[in-house]
């Protein structure tokens, strides 16, 4: 499953995991791994140095604000944590016991491969709309949600990876019977 930020992709999860499915998510796997001791943490630490450390924490809104909209630094942090959490979400996926939804917000055509996916399903929505939950759902200042996702790749080419593309531009109980429709369209 793959979406930009403000897309859907949490929500499809969770419901994911609400329907008994295993789900692995990329995010949450990069936030657990940069704690502190955490293996992640010191290598974000000793690229873009100790500033981004604050009260013993990395700092995501300073981190945040050196990558998104500097693409080298963006492409030096992915280069960086996209293997380890890459290693961690292939560990997972092999101790699943049951049918997997793996949310990966940048999915490389590798991911297929890699993580051995049966299908892509891509969840897009109308960038005005994404801006508009970002800044009303998650409280995010509107030059930041919109640097974040100015820093994605379109709605275009996420489609192309995917093999069931999702239009989220409506409700979250739209969202929801269109899942349940495919769930049960692939006999999962």
């Amino acid at each position: 499953m793959t979406g930009g930020i403000g897309s859907g992709k949490s929500t499809l999860l969770a419901l994911a995991r609400d329907r008994g499915f295993t789900t692995i998510d990329a995010d949450d796997i990069s936030h657990e791994l940069s704690v502190p001791g955490g293996p992640l943490f010191r290598v974000i630490v000793d690229a873009f140095g100790a500033g981004v450390i604050r009260d013993g924490v990395l700092d995501r809104k300073f981190l945040a604000s050196l990558v998104f909209g500097n693409s080298d630094n963006l492409v030096r942090l992915n280069g960086l944590t996209h293997p380890i959490i890459g290693q961690e979400m292939k560990r997972r996926l092999d101790a699943a016991v049951t049918s997997a939804f793996v949310a990966i917000p940048l999915l490389r055509p590798t991911h297929r491969t890699e993580l051995n996916c049966d299908e892509v399903w891509a969840v897009i929505v109308d960038p005005a709309t994404a801006l508009r939950r970002l800044v009303e759902t998650r409280g995010m200042d509107s030059e930041d949600a919109a640097r974040r996702m100015g820093s994605q790749v379109s709605n275009e080419a996420r489609s192309a990876l995917a093999d069931v593309t999702l239009v989220n531009d409506g409700t979250e109980e739209e969202l929801k019977e269109r899942f349940d429709a495919l769930v049960a369209e692939r006999g999962l």
